[in-house]
């Protein structure tokens, strides 16, 4: 099984998707991996999630998570949809033992010393900062993360195209999350590889 490190490391951007039909799953897919982003979460806001997930999947050198896990039912219906790796937006221990018993990589949001507490408690040590710029923007991760020094973080919510690469400079993340480089509507595929390009070459 992948650690989540290796899915954090992939790319210093992983694509936080919202994809509304399901015939766009493969060519956003493939755009974004000819771009140099292979890890890609598909959030379960929308009611076709799984099936582009398991599109999404079908896509060589797609490493395809699912966002917005909430609970046991989610993951389980994730991974058997292709899911990779689980990203949710809270940590609880239900979705932390969901995802030990499935042998999935997971990163549970966190946004307090407290969310990180409790993660450390679970064994977790790779968290999300979320909402990254909502909860204080980079001031508030730079004094988060010094009393845990083993914690990583990938930061999401609020995050820029323009902003990014400050985020990548903390020591403490090793990728950041992005919902900039998949516009809304059908798929200007050009455009996503274009974008997806550009955030690949960031420096984490």
């Amino acid at each position: 099984m992948a650690q989540i490190e290796d899915i954090m490391t992939i790319a210093p951007v992983i694509p936080v998707l919202i994809i509304n039909d399901p015939a766009h799953a493969r060519p956003v897919a493939e755009a974004l991996v000819a771009g140099g982003l292979r890890a890609l979460e598909v959030t379960l806001r929308t009611e076709c999630a799984l099936e582009v997930i398991a599109e999404m999947a079908r896509v060589e050198g797609a490493v395809v998570g699912a966002g917005t896990v909430l609970n046991g039912d989610d993951l389980k219906r994730s991974v058997d949809a292709g899911a990779r790796f689980i990203v949710s937006p809270g940590l609880t221990a239900n979705v932390a033992s969901a995802a030990r018993a499935a042998s999935v990589p997971l990163l549970p949001g966190t946004a307090n010393a407290s969310d990180i507490m409790r993660g450390l408690d679970l064994g977790l040590t790779h968290f999300k900062f979320f909402p990254a710029t909502a909860a204080g923007g980079i001031p508030a991760l730079r004094a988060l993360s010094a009393p845990f020094g083993q914690a990583r973080f990938c930061p999401t919510g609020g995050i820029k195209a323009e902003t990014a690469a400050d985020w990548l400079a903390l020591p403490s993340v090793l990728c950041v999350g992005g919902s900039w480089l998949v516009p809304a509507g059908t798929p200007d595929v050009a455009a996503i590889t274009a974008h997806a390009r550009k955030a690949a070459t960031l420096a984490a």
